[in-house]
């Protein structure tokens, strides 16, 4: 039978002059191997063009070397939305640096997640990160509490030990309001997000907080909800148009609102800045190619998923879990859909 092309293990020991087990011990990271015996089989290894078997490894260290990302979202606004492809490229390369895997679920259902959840808790992954859950989601406190290492992406909605790394939502919201205030405007309402998630409760709070500080009155009929869709903010936008005819300012809590709440203000004959200033949330792609260009909240993405990476990688190289919150700086950015 012709040799396989597959260079095997025990070439690679044979290659670097040490055993078939100390060739191992390299490949599943032990201790137990002299620095000078390890830069020999790293050196096989790469002359031979040798990969190491996961499967095996993992059999040893009782590792798998991958990560999940979970993402309960429609997939329509999974891949639509431009907060989480920033966040995954931010996730990815830290985990690409540790030479880890990243397996992407979306969970569209309750089932799906007591689905996952047994899954993840298989030894399958090493450590989830959460991101965009929705209510009091059990299932954070059903992974940590099998062992897995958890982190969020955004503040959870209770009060429970772990670890998340978020951005300060309601100093993003205020400076925007406080921004459209200091313009002059009195009638600011505001497209909120998901009032189930965190991030949708710490941006209305930052509104509500501004106006106050504007000495302007809290008004119900100014705040609709747009679900963070495009859709949701063209919706929104018609709705706080006929219960206010007169405003003459709108902060969405995300991009895609925003966009779409220009669109609809279009329909209607309103001219922005000129009749109303709009203000979106993120400082996404979208910002800065509509018309006219979007005022918005630059939120670091990218840091975040890096962030969230680095915790997780050092929670799941500890044997004590401690609960670690970073929050992280948000920036306004003026563009003409203000200015003036």
């Amino acid at each position: 039978m012709p040799k396989s092309s597959t260079p095997t293990l025990k070439e690679v020991a044979q290659l670097a002059g040490v055993s078939r087990a100390t060739a191992s011990r390299v490949f599943t990271e032990s201790p137990r191997v002299s620095d000078e015996a390890r830069r020999a089989v790293e050196r096989a290894a790469r002359r031979l063009g040798y990969v190491p078997n996961r499967a095996a490894r993992s059999l040893v260290t009782g590792r798998s070397d991958s990560v999940a990302l979970v993402i309960p979202e429609p997939t329509t606004r999974l891949f639509g939305d431009p907060f989480f492809p920033r966040l995954l490229r931010g996730i990815s390369e830290v985990l690409a640096a540790h030479d880890l895997q990243l397996v992407l679920v979306a969970p569209q259902n309750s089932a799906d997640e007591r689905r996952l959840e047994r899954y993840l808790s298989g030894g399958h992954v090493d450590g989830a990160l959460l991101v965009s859950l929705h209510g009091a989601d059990p299932l954070p406190a059903a992974l940590q509490a099998r062992g897995l290492p958890v982190v969020l992406g955004g503040r959870p909605a209770g009060e429970g030990l772990v670890s998340y790394v978020d951005v300060d939502n309601q100093a993003g919201a205020f400076s925007a309001v406080r921004h459209l205030v200091q313009l002059g405007r009195r009638q600011i309402a505001t497209i909120a997000g998901s009032l189930d998630m965190s991030v949708s409760q710490d941006r209305l709070e930052g509104y509500r907080r501004a106006l106050e500080a504007g000495g302007l009155a809290w008004d119900p009929a100014l705040e609709e909800s747009g679900d963070f869709s495009h859709e949701g903010g063209v919706t929104a936008m018609r709705t706080l148009l006929e219960r206010r005819p007169r405003l003459d300012a709108v902060f969405a809590a995300s991009d895609l609102m925003a966009a779409g709440a220009l669109l609809a203000l279009r329909a209607a004959g309103r001219r922005v800045p000129a009749d109303v200033a709009v203000i979106g949330y993120e400082d996404s792609p979208i910002a800065a190619t509509s018309l006219p260009p979007l005022s918005s909240v630059r939120q670091p993405n990218e840091e975040m998923g890096r962030e969230m990476a680095r915790l997780l990688i050092a929670s799941i190289g500890s044997q004590r879990q401690v609960a670690r919150r970073v929050v992280l700086a948000t920036e306004l950015v003026i563009r003409d859909s203000t200015a003036g």
